[in-house]
């Protein structure tokens, strides 16, 4: 059954340098992103030398807020949730402003300390990752937040005032930043500790850099949720950026000018980060305080599910032509994988779920609409060598050859084994979807002997008109992807309750 635990959500988010509002769908574990805009106000600005929120900031995030409103009434959502953090927080002119907006639009603002911000952008992540574990690090206009996770709990907390806008007002030049960071850095490491193997990376400047590292590197997917870096990856990215002219880094990494304006001191706080706590790996969180207001709501029979497969199944109810046949493609197909682990069954289950969700597609560019929805769509729990394979083995549902596609670059991302291994689940979907369009597990069951190298159908002699020339083909085509030979036998089988 779909969970269907929330309505459309509405959420606001007054930064030190962006204002947003994001309207969720949450039918799901894993929502859509129903409206997303962003306005840099620039909040923050100026707050370190004047102890007051920059005025023009001000009056662009009460115009944006104003607009907010007016799209939430037309969207029939209820009542906007809004949160505001660092700038509104330590501005002296704060609680003026507060009261102004609330006068103004009706929308009353829930001001969060530096502990809660770190717990809200701790259960954002959560909601792409159930199960995390390592340190979140979250980067804001005028604050930097850090909170640990061990298997999907949020543990210490802690905030300190590491965000760019912050930092310009330290004295010193280059050398006295350089300086301020690192002792501000052994402070959060005092009450944090540094053993943590994975950091994830949650805040627009932490993106900006992970799009830097992508052009750097001639990176093939564009996807900036679950991009991983390697600590020597970000001090190459970070010397990239300073040799870089940062108006033609911005053009040909999309990245706005304000957002660009803070890169350079933002990727220096990021490199002594990395040298500080010493992680071996670097992930990054499209999903933060925003996501983690979603979570927040979610009840806890919804947070415990795979968003994974609740996007998929989603998907499938609201697009396939048959919703849940995809769970009975599943079954029929599961004895060809016998070897693989839950990891690699977790993908084959989704692929299932997904492989008829595209029908209306031209038939022509059908395939491709499939590798580009997996490899692109807003999915949680997936790193982007899943996002390849999904997206592969859905090319291979529609398309019996790879070559000559525009997304061959991508492939260079998996191994060989795993090329091979999205090709026999893509021509299993492939025969099986084809073979019964409902329920192939009903008339018909696989065995495959690996060692023998003896892929074995058993199907009811009743249906024996199902298996024509066409469904033949496939079965072959199968077969000569798992090396092996293809065997038919026709029986009365017990059917399946």
């Amino acid at each position: 059954m779909i969970a269907r635990g929330l309505n459309r959500v509405g959420v606001v988010d007054v930064g030190s340098n962006s204002v947003r509002l994001v309207v969720f769908d949450g039918a799901a574990r894993s929502p859509a992103y129903f409206y997303n805009e962003k306005i840099l106000c620039g909040l923050g600005a100026g707050l370190g030398e004047t102890g007051r929120l920059n005025p023009d900031g001000k009056r662009r995030a009460l115009a944006a807020i104003k607009r907010f409103q007016l799209l939430a009434r037309a969207m029939n959502l209820a009542p906007l949730t809004a949160v505001a953090t660092a700038a509104m927080r330590e501005a002296e002119d704060g609680p003026v402003f507060r009261k102004q907006i609330e006068e103004e639009t009706g929308l009353k603002l829930w001001v969060i300390d530096g502990e809660e911000e770190a717990r809200l952008s701790a259960q954002g992540v959560l909601l792409g990752w159930p199960g995390a574990y390592g340190l979140i690090c979250d980067i804001g206009g005028s604050s930097m937040e850090l909170a640990e996770l061990h298997h999907g709990r949020v543990g210490k907390r802690v905030s300190s005032p590491l965000g760019p806008l912050k930092l310009a007002s330290v004295k010193g030049g280059s050398r006295g930043l350089k300086t301020h960071i690192a002792a501000e850095l052994d402070k959060l490491a005092d009450v944090m500790g540094t053993h943590y193997n994975r950091i994830f990376l949650v805040g627009g400047s932490w993106r900006a850099i992970a799009r830097v590292d992508m052009e750097r590197r001639a990176y093939p997917l564009h996807v900036l949720h679950e991009y991983r870096m390697t600590p020597k990856s970000v001090i190459d990215t970070v010397k990239y950026i300073r040799a870089a002219d940062l108006g033609e880094l911005r053009a040909r990494t999309g990245t706005s000018e304000a957002r660009m304006a803070l890169v350079p001191t933002a990727a220096e706080v990021l490199r002594q980060m990395v040298r500080r706590f010493k992680p071996k790996g670097i992930a990054i969180s499209a999903y933060g305080i925003r996501e983690g207001m979603l979570y927040e709501q979610m009840p806890r029979e919804l947070r415990d599910r795979d968003p994974l497969i609740e996007a998929c199944r989603f998907a499938e109810h609201k697009d396939a032509r048959m919703p849940g046949s995809g769970k009975a493609l599943f079954r029929f197909l599961r004895p060809l994988f016998s070897g693989w682990n839950d990891e690699k069954l977790r993908i084959a289950r989704a692929a299932c779920l997904l492989h008829d969700v595209t029908w209306r597609a031209h038939p022509d560019y059908r395939a491709e609409v499939c590798f580009d929805n997996a490899t692109r769509a807003n999915l949680g729990g997936l790193t982007h060598q899943e996002r390849v394979f999904l997206g592969l083995a859905l090319l291979h549902r529609y398309k019996s050859s790879r070559k000559g596609t525009p997304f061959e670059p991508l492939f260079d991302l998996l191994s060989e084994k795993q090329i091979n291994e999205a090709e026999v689940l893509g021509r299993a979907m492939r025969f099986g979807a084809m073979f019964s369009v409902e329920a192939p597990d009903s008339i018909a069951n696989l065995r495959y002997f690996p060692k023998k190298h003896i892929l074995e159908m058993r199907l009811d002699k009743d249906y024996q008109c199902l298996f024509g020339e066409v469904a033949a083909a496939r079965f072959a085509a199968l077969g000569a992807a798992l090396g092996a030979e293809t065997v038919v036998k026709f029986r009365t089988l017990r059917k399946a309750t």
